[in-house]
């Protein structure tokens, strides 16, 4: 249970205000029905956890994770440094 709130946690803070909130406020905006837009988001975004989680599950057992661990942190690292010379 620890681990469902602490992704819970983790996605809510990272996606406070993504684009998919802008797009999902702008469809109730709209004048479209609230409930079909948010039962509509809800199942995209359970779909597209479902196939993250897969790939995930998939990854982990093919890759060591301390190497996954170094990819992400090298990752984090080239776009942080990208970003302050701004290249992307």
């Amino acid at each position: 249970m620890k681990v469902a709130w602490l992704a819970f946690a983790a996605i809510f803070i990272a996606e406070l205000g993504d684009k998919t909130q802008l797009a999902i406020l702008a469809m109730t905006g709209r004048g479209y029905s609230p409930w079909a837009v948010f039962v509509g988001s809800m199942l995209a975004f359970t779909v597209l956890t479902g196939i993250a989680v897969l790939i995930g599950d998939w990854v982990q057992t093919r890759i060591p994770v301390e190497l996954i661990t170094k990819i992400a942190g090298g990752s984090f690292i080239v776009i942080g440094i990208l970003m302050w010379f701004e290249k992307i």
